[in-house]
C-alpha cells in the first residue's frame, strides 16, 4: 500500500505514486544503478523524496539523503564517500554544485512553488548537465522492473562534532526483523497498520527519524501532508484543515507553538490529534507538561539514534508521573548503563548508555568498520549518550558525552542549563556548550536568542539561573543573538557557535 501525498495545491494519489516508484526504479537500473549502490537525494520534503527513496529500495540500492544545508564541499564529500553515481536534487539546491559533480549523474527536480514561497526562493533553472526528472522517467519503458534482492534501506550520514560525517549502513534486512519492526513502529511512532491516519510531516527527511517515520507512513497507506517549512501557526492551520491524526516533531517546535498568543492557539481545532511523537533532542519538563495540558494525552516521546533506531518510548501519563524520562525499552531492545569505573550501573547511577536491538539489522559505518568496533561492548553499542535507569526501568538522559562540559574536573550537562534558560521569560531559544578556560579547562558558555522585541541583560539572566542551578553550572559567558544558526528542523547548529572559541585557542574539539 502507498500513501496519498499532499503538498501545497498538489496531490499525488496512490496509483500515480506507485507508477512513479516503478518508473524511477526502472530509470535507476537504466542509469547503471544496482543492488548495493547508493542513490544520493538532495531534496526538501517533496513527492520525489518519497519516490526516489522507495525506488532505490525496490532495486536493492541504498537511498542516501544529504542535509541540504551542507556546503558544496560537504555535499561532495558525501557523494565521494558513498560512491553515489546518481543524485536527485531540487533545482535551487543543485545550482551551487555546477562543475563539481564529477562522475555523479544529476537528475533535477523543479523546486515546487510552495517550497519556493516558504523559503523566499527565486526560480532556478536546471543546470545544463542535469537530466530533468520528468524526462528521466519518460525515457524508460512502462511497467515495474524486477525487484532487487531486498534488504537495502537508507544510509544516513551522521554529522558528528568533529571529523567527517559517517554513513550508517545497515546489514541486509532479514525476515525475522519484519514483525519486530512493525511492533517498533506501533509502540514508538504510533503508526498502526490498517488504521486511517492523516500525517503531517514537519521535519526534514534527511534526518534519520523523520526519514524512517515518513517512509514507514507511506507504506501504511496513510495520507501524508507535507509542510514546506515549519511555521507554528501554519502547523495549527494544517492540523485543523486536514484533520491531522499523527505527527513527528522536535521539542523546539513545541516551544515555538507555546510562544504563540493564546488567542491564536485557541483559534485552531486540534481535537483530531491521536499520536504526536517527539524526539531528537531533550524536551524541557515544563514544555512537555504545557503541551499535554493543551493537546491532551496524545503527546508521546521516543529516544533513539541513527545507529540503533528507536530505543525507548512512553506516553503522556508516564511523562507526568516521571518528569524527564525518555521512557522504557521498546520491544526487542536491551539497555545497559556503565559507570566511569567500568561497572554496570545500579538504579539511579549515571553512566554511558549501551544498547542492543533485536528489531533492526546490525550496522557498520560505511568504509569505517574500525570505528563501528570501537563503540561496541559485549554486543551492545553506545553512541555517546549519558544517563541513568530508575528501579522501574525508565531511562533518563543527562546529555551527550561529546557535549558534556568538564570544568575543574566536574561534569556539567548543557541540556540542564538550556532547560533553565528556556524557563526565563523573554528567552526564545538557547544553546550551551564548553569553551576553553585556562584555569578550569572548560567554562560554560550560553548563547541566548531573545523573543522578538525583547531586550535581555546578561546580569539578569545570570541571576535568574542562579535561582535554580548550582554555582558551578552557571555560564561564565552569556551572548545574545537575534538568530541562532539552525537546521530546518529547528535544531541549533551548536558546532558553528562552539568552533571559533576552540580554533582561536589553537585547540580542536
Amino acid at each position: 500500500m502507498t500513501a496519498t501525498l499532499i503538498s501545497g495545491d498538489r496531490t499525488l494519489e496512490p496509483a500515480a505514486f506507485e507508477r512513479q516508484i516503478e518508473r524511477a526504479a526502472a530509470a535507476m537500473l537504466a542509469s547503471g544503478i544496482g543492488a548495493g549502490d547508493a542513490v544520493a537525494i538532495l531534496l526538501r520534503n517533496d513527492f520525489e523524496f518519497f519516490v526516489a527513496s522507495l525506488a532505490a529500495r525496490w532495486i536493492g540500492a541504498f537511498a542516501t539523503p544529504i542535509n541540504w544545508h551542507a556546503t558544496p564541499d560537504e555535499i561532495g564529500y558525501v557523494l565521494a564517500d558513498s560512491g553515489a553515481r546518481l543524485i536527485v536534487a531540487h533545482d535551487d539546491l543543485a545550482a551551487p554544485l555546477a562543475g563539481q559533480l564529477g562522475q555523479t549523474r544529476l537528475v533535477s527536480v523543479p523546486t515546487p512553488p510552495e517550497i519556493a514561497a516558504a523559503y523566499g526562493l527565486a526560480v532556478s533553472a536546471p543546470l545544463p548537465e542535469a537530466t530533468p526528472w520528468a524526462d528521466w522517467l519518460a525515457d524508460v519503458a512502462s511497467g515495474a522492473p524486477p525487484q532487487g534482492p531486498g534488504g537495502a534501506s537508507v544510509v544516513i550520514y551522521t554529522s558528528g562534532t568533529t571529523g567527517k560525517p559517517k554513513g550508517v549502513r545497515r546489514r541486509p534486512l532479514q525476515p525475522e526483523h519484519l514483525a519486530a519492526q512493525v511492533d517498533m513502529l506501533i509502540h514508538g511512532y504510533g503508526l498502526q497498520p490498517g488504521e486511517t491516519m492523516r500525517i503531517l510531516m514537519t521535519g526534514p527527511m534527511y534526518h534519520s527519524a523523520p526519514n524512517s517515520y515518513g517512509l514507514a507512513a507511506a507504506g501504511f497507506a496513510a495520507t501524508i501532508v507535507l509542510q514546506p517549512r515549519f511555521d507554528a501557526e501554519q502547523l495549527l492551520a494544517f492540523i485543523a484543515e486536514h484533520r491531522i491524526t499523527h505527527m513527528h516533531v522536535v521539542p523546539t517546535m513545541f516551544v515555538r507553538l507555546l510562544k504563540l498568543p493564546a488567542d491564536v492557539r485557541e483559534a485552531y481545532d486540534t481535537s483530531s490529534l491521536r499520536f504526536v511523537v517527539h524526539g531528537a533532542a531533550p524536551c524541557p519538563i515544563e514544555v512537555k507538561r504545557q503541551m499535554i495540558d493543551w493537546w491532551g494525552p496524545v503527546i508521546h516521546e521516543y529516544y533513539g539514534s541513527t545507529e540503533t533506531g528507536l530505543i525507548t518510548g512512553h506516553g503522556s501519563a508516564d511523562a507526568i508521573a516521571r518528569p524527564g524520562t525518555v521512557g522504557r525499552a521498546l520491544p526487542g531492545i536491551s539497555i545497559r548503563v556503565f559507570t566511569e569505573a567500568d561497572n554496570e550501573a545500579t538504579p539511579g547511577e549515571i553512566g554511558d548508555i549501551y544498547v542492543k536491538s533485536r528489531s533492526v539489522p546490525d550496522f557498520t559505518y560505511h568504509g569505517r568498520d574500525d570505528e563501528r568496533t570501537e563503540i561496541e561492548r559485549d554486543g551492545f553499542i553506545t553512541v555517546g549518550d549519558i544517563g541513568w535507569i530508575d528501579e522501574d526501568g525508565f531511562l533518563f538522559l543527562c546529555d551527550r558525552r561529546r557535549d558534556m562540559i568538564i570544568s575543574g574536573g566536574v561534569n556539567i550537562y548543557p541540556a540542564e542549563v538550556e532547560a533553565a534558560l528556556l524557563a526565563i521569560d523573554g528567552v526564545r531559544d538557547a544553546a550551551v556548550f564548553g569553551i576553553p578556560d585556562p584555569e578550569f579547562g572548560e567554562a560554560v558558555c550560553a548563547y541566548v536568542q531573545p523573543e522578538e522585541g525583547v531586550t535581555l541583560d546578561a546580569g539578569d539572566v545570570h541571576g535568574r539561573l542562579a535561582e535554580t542551578l548550582s554555582r558551578y553550572k552557571l555560564p561564565r559567558t552569556i551572548e545574545f543573538a537575534a538568530d541562532l544558526p539552525r537546521e530546518d528542523s529547528g535544531k541549533i547548529f551548536k558546532r558553528r557557535l562552539r568552533e571559533p572559541y576552540w580554533t582561536d585557542a589553537g585547540r580542536t574539539i
